[in-house]
Protein backbone atom coordinates (compact mmCIF):
# COMPACT_ATOMS: atom_id res chain seq x y z
CA UNK A 1 0.00 0.00 0.00
CA UNK A 2 1.34 3.50 -0.88
CA UNK A 3 1.89 5.62 2.46
CA UNK A 4 -0.78 8.12 1.69
CA UNK A 5 -3.34 5.44 1.33
CA UNK A 6 -2.19 3.85 4.90
CA UNK A 7 -2.17 7.66 6.17
CA UNK A 8 -5.11 8.19 4.67
CA UNK A 9 -6.63 5.07 6.07
CA UNK A 10 -5.27 5.47 9.62
CA UNK A 11 -6.74 8.75 9.76
CA UNK A 12 -10.34 7.33 8.85
CA UNK A 13 -10.19 4.77 10.80
CA UNK A 14 -9.39 7.31 14.30
CA UNK A 15 -12.18 9.66 12.66
CA UNK A 16 -14.52 7.41 12.76
CA UNK A 17 -15.05 6.53 16.16
CA UNK A 18 -14.45 10.13 17.08
CA UNK A 19 -17.44 10.99 14.84
CA UNK A 20 -20.08 8.53 15.84
CA UNK A 21 -19.45 9.08 19.83
CA UNK A 22 -20.00 13.04 19.09
CA UNK A 23 -23.00 12.03 17.07
CA UNK A 24 -24.03 10.05 20.04
CA UNK A 25 -23.79 6.86 18.22
CA UNK A 26 -25.15 3.99 20.41
CA UNK A 27 -22.06 1.81 20.68
CA UNK A 28 -19.62 4.56 22.21
CA UNK A 29 -22.23 5.78 24.76
CA UNK A 30 -21.32 4.76 28.16
CA UNK A 31 -23.91 1.76 29.92
CA UNK A 32 -26.16 3.50 32.12
CA UNK A 33 -25.28 2.21 36.02
CA UNK A 34 -27.93 -0.47 37.77
CA UNK A 35 -28.28 -0.31 40.95
CA UNK A 36 -28.77 -3.44 42.69
CA UNK A 37 -32.31 -2.84 45.09
CA UNK A 38 -33.35 -5.99 47.58
CA UNK A 39 -36.63 -7.77 47.10
CA UNK A 40 -39.07 -8.19 49.66
CA UNK A 41 -38.10 -12.32 49.97
CA UNK A 42 -34.06 -11.07 50.86
CA UNK A 43 -35.70 -8.47 53.71
CA UNK A 44 -37.49 -10.89 55.12
CA UNK A 45 -34.55 -13.75 54.81
CA UNK A 46 -32.92 -11.08 56.73
CA UNK A 47 -35.86 -10.19 59.73
CA UNK A 48 -35.50 -14.47 59.97
CA UNK A 49 -32.00 -13.96 60.80
CA UNK A 50 -32.56 -11.24 63.13
CA UNK A 51 -35.75 -12.90 64.72
CA UNK A 52 -33.39 -16.14 65.56
CA UNK A 53 -30.35 -14.06 66.35
CA UNK A 54 -32.78 -12.32 69.00
CA UNK A 55 -34.11 -15.01 70.62
CA UNK A 56 -30.65 -16.55 71.54
CA UNK A 57 -29.12 -13.49 72.89
CA UNK A 58 -32.64 -13.15 74.88
CA UNK A 59 -32.00 -16.89 76.27
CA UNK A 60 -28.29 -15.72 76.70
CA UNK A 61 -29.08 -12.92 78.54
CA UNK A 62 -27.16 -10.63 76.52
CA UNK A 63 -29.21 -7.49 76.80
CA UNK A 64 -26.90 -5.53 74.53
CA UNK A 65 -26.99 -8.23 71.59
CA UNK A 66 -31.04 -8.41 71.93
CA UNK A 67 -31.28 -4.75 72.13
CA UNK A 68 -28.77 -4.61 68.45
CA UNK A 69 -31.06 -6.84 66.96
CA UNK A 70 -34.00 -5.92 67.74
CA UNK A 71 -32.91 -2.19 66.49
CA UNK A 72 -31.83 -4.33 63.63
CA UNK A 73 -35.41 -5.72 63.23
CA UNK A 74 -37.24 -2.54 63.62
CA UNK A 75 -34.98 -1.28 60.37
CA UNK A 76 -36.03 -3.69 58.70
CA UNK A 77 -39.65 -3.56 59.18
CA UNK A 78 -38.57 0.21 58.01
CA UNK A 79 -37.39 -1.18 54.81
CA UNK A 80 -40.19 -3.10 54.37
CA UNK A 81 -42.25 0.00 54.84
CA UNK A 82 -40.55 2.00 52.41
CA UNK A 83 -39.70 -0.22 50.07
CA UNK A 84 -42.80 -2.40 49.71
CA UNK A 85 -45.88 -0.37 50.62
CA UNK A 86 -47.69 -2.58 47.97
CA UNK A 87 -46.56 -5.98 47.01
CA UNK A 88 -49.12 -8.07 44.50
CA UNK A 89 -51.61 -5.89 45.41
CA UNK A 90 -51.39 -6.78 48.68
CA UNK A 91 -50.61 -3.32 51.09
CA UNK A 92 -47.47 -5.28 52.89
CA UNK A 93 -46.03 -1.91 53.86
CA UNK A 94 -49.56 -1.05 56.29
CA UNK A 95 -49.85 -5.14 56.89
CA UNK A 96 -46.25 -4.94 58.61
CA UNK A 97 -47.03 -1.69 60.33
CA UNK A 98 -50.20 -2.66 61.86
CA UNK A 99 -48.66 -6.16 62.95
CA UNK A 100 -45.03 -6.71 63.54
CA UNK A 101 -44.48 -3.09 64.19
CA UNK A 102 -46.50 -2.90 67.79
CA UNK A 103 -44.87 -6.44 69.36
CA UNK A 104 -41.50 -4.45 69.06
CA UNK A 105 -42.18 -1.90 72.23
CA UNK A 106 -42.46 -5.10 74.65
CA UNK A 107 -39.55 -6.93 73.22
CA UNK A 108 -38.07 -3.37 73.92
CA UNK A 109 -39.41 -2.97 77.73
CA UNK A 110 -38.67 -6.62 78.14
CA UNK A 111 -34.95 -5.81 77.00
CA UNK A 112 -34.68 -3.23 79.11
CA UNK A 113 -35.67 -4.66 82.31
CA UNK A 114 -33.40 -7.68 81.94
CA UNK A 115 -36.67 -10.04 82.38
CA UNK A 116 -36.17 -13.23 80.70
CA UNK A 117 -39.59 -14.80 80.93
CA UNK A 118 -41.18 -11.00 80.20
CA UNK A 119 -38.82 -11.47 76.98
CA UNK A 120 -40.43 -14.88 76.06
CA UNK A 121 -43.57 -13.86 76.20
CA UNK A 122 -42.96 -10.55 74.32
CA UNK A 123 -41.23 -12.45 71.70
CA UNK A 124 -43.50 -15.06 71.20
CA UNK A 125 -46.30 -12.53 70.33
CA UNK A 126 -43.87 -11.08 68.18
CA UNK A 127 -43.79 -13.73 66.21
CA UNK A 128 -47.61 -14.61 66.21
CA UNK A 129 -47.66 -10.80 64.78
CA UNK A 130 -45.11 -12.26 61.92
CA UNK A 131 -47.68 -15.17 61.31
CA UNK A 132 -50.42 -12.94 61.06
CA UNK A 133 -49.14 -10.93 58.54
CA UNK A 134 -48.05 -13.68 56.56
CA UNK A 135 -51.28 -15.50 56.90
CA UNK A 136 -52.95 -11.76 55.62
CA UNK A 137 -50.63 -11.55 52.60
CA UNK A 138 -51.76 -14.60 51.38
CA UNK A 139 -48.19 -16.22 52.94
CA UNK A 140 -49.29 -18.43 55.12
CA UNK A 141 -47.15 -21.26 54.39
CA UNK A 142 -44.45 -19.20 55.66
CA UNK A 143 -44.82 -19.80 59.25
CA UNK A 144 -41.94 -18.80 61.75
CA UNK A 145 -41.58 -19.94 65.12
CA UNK A 146 -39.31 -19.58 67.80
CA UNK A 147 -35.45 -21.19 66.81
CA UNK A 148 -34.02 -24.43 68.45
CA UNK A 149 -30.84 -24.33 67.23
CA UNK A 150 -28.15 -21.99 65.89
CA UNK A 151 -26.83 -21.96 62.27
CA UNK A 152 -24.36 -19.13 63.63
CA UNK A 153 -22.23 -21.62 65.24
CA UNK A 154 -19.36 -18.67 64.33
CA UNK A 155 -21.18 -16.60 66.88
CA UNK A 156 -21.47 -16.53 70.90
CA UNK A 157 -24.45 -15.47 71.98
CA UNK A 158 -23.67 -15.51 75.91
CA UNK A 159 -22.71 -12.03 77.07
CA UNK A 160 -19.23 -10.80 76.95
CA UNK A 161 -17.63 -11.12 80.57
CA UNK A 162 -16.06 -7.73 81.50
Amino acid sequence: MKPWLTLAVLALALALPARAAEEGHPQHEPAAKETYASGLGEIMSLQQMRHLKLWFAGVAKNWALADYELDELKEGFDDVIKFFPVKDDMPIGDMAGSTAIPALPAVKSAIDARDGAKFAVAFDKLTAACNACHAASNHGFIVIQRPTTSPYTNQSFAPKKE
